[in-house]
């Protein structure tokens, strides 16, 4: 099993049906969750795709990327059905993970290949 293919299908579909929900719940926090899991679809899909390519660091931009973007959108989904956060600060730090995520990735640029 590729974690990384599952997570770009999982977020591609979590997204458009979020989307959808959006749509007919007025936007905000559903919409936003909605965005970022769409826009992080990819990037996923392609680090599964070509997994065998990548180094320890990208792997790694691509779990604390993964872990943040759950956190971010999971927080905002917990308050709007659940009407209560993940935990305090949970968006926050989901989004502080997903920009040292990204980083992080760009920091496996300078890196040799590894193919562990």
């Amino acid at each position: 099993m590729n974690p990384f293919l599952l997570a770009g299908g999982l977020l591609g579909a979590a997204g458009v049906a979020l989307s959808a929900a959006a749509a007919h719940a007025g936007g905000g926090n559903i919409a936003t969750a909605a965005n970022f899991l769409l826009f992080h679809a990819p990037a996923f899909l392609a680090l599964g795709l070509f997994g065998s390519l990548a180094g320890r660091v990208l792997k790694a931009g691509g779990w604390i990327i993964l872990v943040g973007l759950l956190l971010f959108a999971g927080d905002l989904l917990a308050r709007h059905y659940l009407g209560n956060r993940l935990f305090p600060m949970a968006a926050p730090t989901g989004g502080t993970l997903m920009i040292a995520g990204w980083l992080v990735t760009a920091a496996s640029a300078f890196g040799t290949r590894q193919t562990n």
